[in-house]
């Protein structure tokens, strides 16, 4: 099994024909956790529970993200997300999927792969995300 960073494949088709918006309170983008298990890359397209983390303090599903500002730099596309924290929480994860809780498929839109086991034991477990500019930006389309 494997976890790939990337932009999803199917996202950057979806956005051609407006499935998605990320702007706050229009569609609820939901990061999910994910096990070492998982099998996760360009080719997902939909959220799924198989081989999702779980533990206490999380919920099936993951939580949605807030402060979702697409806007750009320059000639490029950025969006960013606020920092999402499961609180007084034991989870181990090995990546995450930023999917569309609106869209009808639960629409994949991104994957993250945190590179090895991150877990948290009666603490928080926190998703961080970079800094919003055209180098760093977790969506960026140049």
């Amino acid at each position: 099994m494997a976890i790939t960073q990337t932009l999803c494949t199917s996202f950057k088709q979806e956005i051609l024909v407006a499935e998605h918006n990320l702007t706050n309170g229009s569609h609820t983008i939901k990061a999910a956790l994910y096990t070492s298990s998982a099998t996760l890359d360009a080719t997902t397209t939909v959220y799924s529970a198989t081989n999702e983390a779980s533990g206490t303090g999380y919920s099936a599903g993951g939580g949605a993200l807030t402060n979702v500002t697409p806007t750009t730099s320059g000639t490029t596309a950025i969006a960013d997300f606020a920092d999402e924290t499961w609180s007084s929480s034991s989870i181990t994860a090995r990546g995450a999927l930023i999917y569309n809780d609106t869209h009808a498929s639960n629409a994949a839109i991104l994957v993250l792969d945190f590179g090895a086991d991150k877990e948290s034991s009666s603490g928080d477990f926190t998703l961080v995300f970079p800094a919003a500019d055209t180098s760093n930006a977790i969506i960026r389309i140049a």
